[in-house]
Parts: C-alpha cells; sequence; structure tokens
C-alpha cells in the first residue's frame, strides 16, 4: 500500500475551510484532478465526480477536486476556475494545485506520479491510495471502487 502524499492547495472553493488529508483520516477520500481547458475533464471527469458527490452525500466519503494546471497557466486563472465552478454548479470542495517551482508541474500533481487530467484517486479510511487512474473511467467502475471502500471494516 502506498500512503497518499498531503495536498498542496493554494486556494479552496465550495468549503469554508481548506482541506487536509490528516484531518480526514478514517474517512475514505476521492480526489479528482482536472483543468477547467482539459476536454476529458469538462465531458466526463468532473460531471462523475459532481454525481459521486451527490450519491454518495449521506456515506461518509470526502469527494474533492483539485485545480492541476500544468498547461496554459495564463488563461486558468482563479477568477476563470470561480466562474468555471459556478456556470457547470460544482458543489463540491475544489482545492487549486499549489505552483510548482521552476517546473509548470504543480505540487500536488507531482507528489502523485499523474499522468494527466483527468486523474481519479481513492484514498482509504487507512489514508493509503486504494486506486489511482489517468483518463476516463467507467462510471461502474469507479462506483464499485468506491462502495466496496466504503463498505471496507474501520481500521482495517
Amino acid at each position: 500500500m502506498t500512503p497518499a502524499p498531503e495536498l498542496a492547495a493554494s486556494r479552496w472553493f465550495n468549503t469554508s475551510e481548506p482541506l487536509t488529508l490528516a484531518a480526514l483520516r478514517g474517512r475514505p477520500v476521492l480526489l479528482h484532478a482536472f483543468q477547467m481547458l482539459c476536454p476529458g475533464c469538462v465531458a466526463h471527469g468532473t460531471p462523475q465526480t459532481q454525481r459521486a458527490f451527490e450519491l454518495f452525500k449521506h456515506s461518509d466519503l470526502q469527494v474533492i477536486g483539485l485545480h492541476t494546471v500544468f498547461e496554459h497557466h495564463a488563461a486558468m486563472t482563479e477568477v476563470s476556475l470561480e466562474a468555471f465552478i459556478h456556470e457547470y454548479r460544482l458543489t463540491f470542495p475544489i482545492g487549486v494545485d499549489e505552483a510548482g517551482e521552476g517546473t509548470p508541474i504543480p505540487v500536488t500533481m507531482q507528489r502523485y506520479g499523474m499522468q494527466g487530467t483527468p486523474t481519479s484517486i481513492l484514498i482509504g479510511r487507512d489514508g493509503n491510495i486504494v486506486h489511482q487512474g489517468f483518463g476516463q473511467q467507467s462510471d461502474m467502475a469507479l462506483g464499485a471502487i468506491i462502495a466496496a471502500e466504503l463498505a471496507a471494516p474501520h481500521g482495517r
């Protein structure tokens, strides 16, 4: 099992306070890394994450979006992201991945070794990565992985 690295977010939307994996230990976490100019994110990944957020809102699953900008930095500002969140009616917490130093790759994206966006990561109650998938993933497959983690005994 691989421990999930902590998130590095410079700003948060849809939450009154910053979220940390340390504070969420004991709860499964679905982390969705996206860019607002990524066609696969807009068409599939982000709507899928919104559906997961709504479907599992009465469970202890924490859904988190992470805007991981590794290209077109000048176009993907926080003001643009705020408009994107509003226009697409995204209601789950969304962090802005901290800019990398001397590299276009943001900090959290580097920590997880992400290939690009969209990337979906499920972190188990124990803080280990249960699943990390790049690109379009089936709703059924992702839902099954989430359901299995929610049904798993606490403290395994």
